[in-house]
């Protein structure tokens, strides 16, 4: 099975999705719990709900597999990016709910990591890299939209209900203060529609390390709440709820072409 898939469009957007991966090699999958061969921490079918911004020429990056065998969206030195708050790492050893991915004693070593972080981790990233600067060649510019998903409630993260839309901006330095300010103008004409912008989720490693404004790279992350376009306890795809959430996603998409 292929690393991932890139659809390589003609506008100065690259969408990322790289929690959407739900594939286990047979090592790895064999050494989880119960619980956690479902992969429930995936971000559930954020491939499909961001499929339509083909039509706006964006390209989108796509992993195959599971974030339990390596989340493509930490640093290879696995360093937090949330100091002081509970969070998953590199290759997770819990699962969002505080419950184990592996049995007893089944824990990926040193020595593994390191060979997963070769395998599936570098090819991603080099694939970032290479589209990055393909389009911003192409185009003197570039936006990297951040495309993830998470349980509308998990204690183990955070506090209460997270709102609908979860914009991440690094605080306001991983783009634009104009871009920052019409995706935020955006939300706030959405009656029905709760957010927040820099909170819980700021953004993860790859918004923070592939911003570069003054060079034209800027990068944006967008979490949301799952219930917005899915049911949360069976992970099925609910269309009529996701296509109102599709077109909101859609106004965002457009506002970093303008």
């Amino acid at each position: 099975m292929d690393i991932f898939t890139l659809h390589r469009g003609s506008a100065p957007l690259l969408i990322s999705l790289p929690h959407n991966g739900t594939a286990l090699p047979d090592d790895v999958a064999d050494r989880l719990t119960g619980t956690a061969k479902r992969v429930p921490d995936t971000d559930w079918h954020v491939a499909r709900l961001y499929d339509f911004a083909r039509v706006l020429g964006a390209s989108i990056l796509v992993p195959h597999y599971s974030r339990y065998v390596v989340d493509l969206n930490r640093p290879e030195d696995d360093v937090s990016l949330y100091p002081g708050q509970n969070t998953t790492g590199l290759c997770p050893i819990v699962q969002f709910t505080g419950e184990p991915v592996y049995r007893d004693g089944q824990q990926p070593t040193p020595d593994e990591i390191t060979a997963r972080v070769d395998r599936y981790w570098r090819p991603y990233h080099q694939a970032l890299t290479e589209e990055i600067a393909r389009i911003r060649a192409a185009h003197g510019r570039v936006v990297l939209w951040e495309g993830h998903s998470i349980r509308s409630v998990v204690p183990f993260l955070f506090e209460g209900r997270l709102p609908d839309f979860n914009l991440g901006t690094a605080g306001g330095i991983s783009c634009s203060p104009a871009l920052r300010q019409r995706l935020v103008q955006a939300l706030e004409t959405q009656a029905d529609c709760s957010f927040i912008v820099d909170g819980r989720f700021r953004g993860g490693y790859i918004t923070r390390h592939y911003s570069d404004v003054a060079a034209g790279v800027e990068t944006v992350q967008l979490e949301l709440a799952q219930l917005n376009y899915m049911d949360e306890d069976s992970f099925e795809y609910l269309p009529q709820r996701a296509e109102k959430t599709q077109g909101l996603i859609r106004q965002l998409l457009e506002l970093t072409l303008s």
